[in-house]
């Protein structure tokens, strides 16, 4: 557009005209972007997705997991999240490495490891 500006378009069979960015739900544009940012054709080294599932609806997940799976093909990808169907979804595939947390007293300490534990993960030099 003029001015160096960006406008997006949404077409879809059914839909009499196409919808701009301005008309998409929250959850619909927060999904075309962690579409853009995970099929990006230079990935970064690392990318950290907090709460992706923030505004998406359910039925989406396991799509999002599938594109963050193949991200993880040219970059490391560190996900956090509370939805349980998204981690359940990620942890299906075999490179997944998955560390859960847990409240205790207050306290948060990962699950099933002690206090004279060595860290289930090590950090590099």
């Amino acid at each position: 557009m003029a001015g160096g500006q960006f406008s997006l378009q949404f077409h879809q069979e059914g839909l009499l005209r196409p919808l701009s960015a301005a008309e998409l739900s929250d959850g619909t544009l927060r999904y075309l972007l962690l579409v853009a940012a995970l099929l990006s054709p230079r990935a970064p080294t690392m990318m950290v997705l907090n709460e992706p599932e923030t505004s998406l609806h359910p039925d989406l997940l396991p799509a999002l997991a599938r594109l963050i799976t193949r991200a993880t093909e040219h970059c490391q990808v560190w996900v956090v999240s509370h939805a349980r169907r998204l981690v359940a979804a990620l942890e299906q595939d075999a490179t997944c490495n998955s560390i859960v947390l847990e409240k205790e007293l207050g306290q948060t300490r990962v699950a099933g490891q002690g206090m004279l534990d060595e860290p289930a993960w090590y950090w590099p030099d």
